[in-house]
């Protein structure tokens, strides 16, 4: 369990878990168990504000997403778990195939946000876009130097870019899309030439992939768009800048995932667990993520951050994120039959 991060109001819930190292049962309903695979920083001030409106206490269980789906299938009707949000809609699927979520959603949380956001059975709703993109470091690319994701492949990028490692979910989501749209040769094409031209610039998170970037470690790099945002945000000078990929004539569009939220099947707290999700599908939850993240927000009246390139102008790739949980296993052979790590 060390691989975990909770976050506990009461020294009582606290106790407990270092005691028996699992999470109390209590069925109060003024409290809700939230697994997360976000990293902290990016939902934990959401549910910080959820519960001084609310005054439900919110106990939050941070890990990787796919360890938090792992172990809501392991714990089983055993789970204290009431809410799941991950960083990817494709593990969402994957929860709701195994039927660990409940169709549970409100009409509020419906009604913002637009169907393609959604499960077709709403047991899962987006929160936030987010596009992966090139970042690339302003003294050494050009933006004509480079139009699509798939020419990072190319010889001429040897030595020159920055990669998340296989076990990411980012990396796992793009290759999703992009087998879908090219089929297994050219996938495993673009894989094996990102690896070699990669080398040893493969990092764990995409922070780390900015950072390279921005100190020309790197002169590119793929990561969510946001991570570049935030970095800039910081250091506003940085030579660093956002390229969107594929949006010239025959591309395949860029490649748009969602972080999302959905109420597990076995929680006893369904009423607080929609009282979170319309919380965060809301206007005021909606311009949280646009503010302090800089992500898309999903709501139609809620305004990305300006210095966001326009969502309604950019052309996207033409797969349903419904489809990425089926298409995450496929994807995840191709990965490791290039090689990646």
């Amino acid at each position: 369990m060390n691989q975990y991060r909770f976050h506990y109001f009461g020294l009582a819930a606290l106790f407990i878990v270092l005691a028996t190292g699992t999470m109390p049962d209590a069925a109060e309903p003024d409290r809700l168990v939230v697994y997360s695979g976000r990293a902290e920083r990016l939902i934990k001030p959401l549910l910080d504000s959820f519960q001084a409106k609310t005054g439900i206490h919110v106990d939050l269980l941070s890990s990787g997403t796919t360890e938090v789906v792992n172990r809501l299938q392991a714990e089983g009707s055993r789970t204290p778990a009431d809410v799941l949000i991950t960083n990817d809609a494709g593990s969402l699927e994957r929860a709701r195939e195994l039927r660990l979520l409940s169709p549970s959603a409100t009409p509020n949380s419906v009604a913002a946000i637009p169907a393609q956001f959604r499960a077709a059975d709403n047991s899962w709703i987006g929160l936030s876009g987010r596009f992966w993109i090139v970042v690339y470091n302003t003294t050494l690319v050009k933006p004509a130097d480079l139009r699509s994701l798939l020419d990072l492949a190319e010889p001429r990028w040897k030595d020159k870019i920055a990669i998340p490692n296989a076990g990411s979910e980012y990396l796992q989501a793009g290759v999703s899309v992009i087998k879908a749209v090219y089929g297994d040769d050219r996938t495993k094409q673009f894989l094996e030439g990102i690896k070699a031209n990669a080398g040893t610039q493969v990092y764990g998170k995409s922070s780390q992939i900015v950072e390279a970037v921005a100190k020309g470690q790197a002169a590119l790099g793929i990561v969510n768009h946001y991570y570049v945002y935030r970095h800039l945000a910081t250091q506003p000078g940085a030579p660093i800048a956002v390229l969107m990929p594929d949006q010239h004539e025959g591309g395949m569009g860029a490649i748009i995932n969602v972080a999302g939220i959905g109420i597990v099947a076995r929680t006893t707290r369904t009423d607080a667990a929609r009282r979170l999700v319309d919380y965060l599908t809301s206007e005021e939850g909606q311009k949280q993520f646009a503010d302090l993240n800089k992500e898309y927000p999903l709501h139609s009246r809620v305004a990305a951050d300006s210095s966001l390139p326009p969502y309604k102008t950019t052309r996207v790739a033409p797969v349903p994120l419904t489809r990425l949980g089926e298409l995450r296993e496929p994807a995840m052979m191709l990965i490791e039959q290039a090689g990646l790590r």
